[in-house]
């Protein structure tokens, strides 16, 4: 009987793609999607900016959840949430 050593087995990914993506598009202008990945800073920076511009640069928020939702699973999940990608 062969036994699973901890280097074969695979870690549990917990993706969270759509949910950025979608949390991007409809409220990136307050940074929502930034705080739902962990980016704390961020977060609190795009909400700063967008509330400075009148919501003017919001648009990065959008482009950001379309940027999400384009990419693979896997690189979605190695980008942003492994290696921890702040910006686009």
């Amino acid at each position: 009987m062969e036994q699973v050593t901890s280097k074969d087995a695979q870690p549990i990914q917990d993706n969270k793609k759509v949910v950025a993506g979608i949390l991007g598009i409809l409220l990136g202008t307050f940074g929502i999607h930034k705080f739902y990945l962990g980016y704390t800073k961020e977060g609190i920076i795009q909400l700063v900016i967008s509330l400075v511009t009148c919501g003017a640069l919001g648009i990065i928020g959008f482009i950001e959840g379309i940027i999400y939702l384009t990419k693979s699973d896997e690189d979605f999940y190695q980008t942003y949430q492994v290696n921890k990608r702040p910006w686009f």
